[in-house]
């Protein structure tokens, strides 16, 4: 594995461990990195087996970063949105829907390093990336659903960060794909003249 790479990953762990140190509600905290738990050691993995390129990783490490500040302070209540929320005149703190906008925005390109490595039709590693996004990003909705009901009932607010809104769930999914249709259109033109 390069230096850089590992390096990338130190910078998260350090940025976690302070981030780890009394969170604003614990038990919300442990819940919202429990997918870390499993993702960080697959990542390693997939990392050795498909080699990312340091600009992947990097998108991979700012999304990582914003994911764990948003379980230190719970992602309804992120107190350095509130001002982006008053500016706005928005009615909740968006913080939430912003993270779920990173992840299709800045994981699109990873996803797509692995899927091109098994596919030499571009358009179609192209769409399966588009794809995958929006599976993951509907799946986890249904995953942190079910998480808060089985695990803590009573953290449920405030670890689906639902803010009241009862098409949170929907308006994240849809903030994913937006972020992933910003790389759909980026990507289109070159995926579009290379191979097919």
């Amino acid at each position: 594995m390069p230096k850089s790479h590992k390096l990338i990953y130190a910078v998260y762990v350090i940025i976690w461990i302070l981030l780890a140190i009394n969170p604003k509600y614990p038990e919300d905290w442990l819940l919202e990195n429990v997918l870390i738990f499993i993702l960080f050691p697959t990542l390693l993995w997939l990392d050795k087996k498909y080699n990312f390129s340091l600009f992947s990783l990097i998108l991979i490490l700012i999304f990582s970063i914003f994911h764990s500040v948003g379980a230190h302070y719970t992602y309804a209540q992120m107190p350095y949105f509130n001002d982006i929320t008053q500016f706005f005149g928005f009615e909740r703190n968006n913080f939430d829907r912003f993270v779920h906008f990173l992840y299709g925005l800045l994981l699109f390109r990873p996803i797509l390093e692995i899927v091109t490595a098994h596919s030499t039709k571009s358009r179609f590693a192209l769409i399966f990336t588009f794809s995958i996004i929006v599976t993951i990003a509907t799946t986890y909705e249904i995953l942190e659903w079910l998480a808060a009901v089985i695990f803590h009932p009573d953290l449920g607010i405030a670890f689906l960060g639902t803010q009241g809104d009862v098409w949170d769930a929907q308006k994240d999914t849809l903030s994913a794909i937006i972020g992933a249709m910003i790389n759909f259109a980026i990507f289109y033109p070159k995926y579009n003249s290379s191979l097919d």
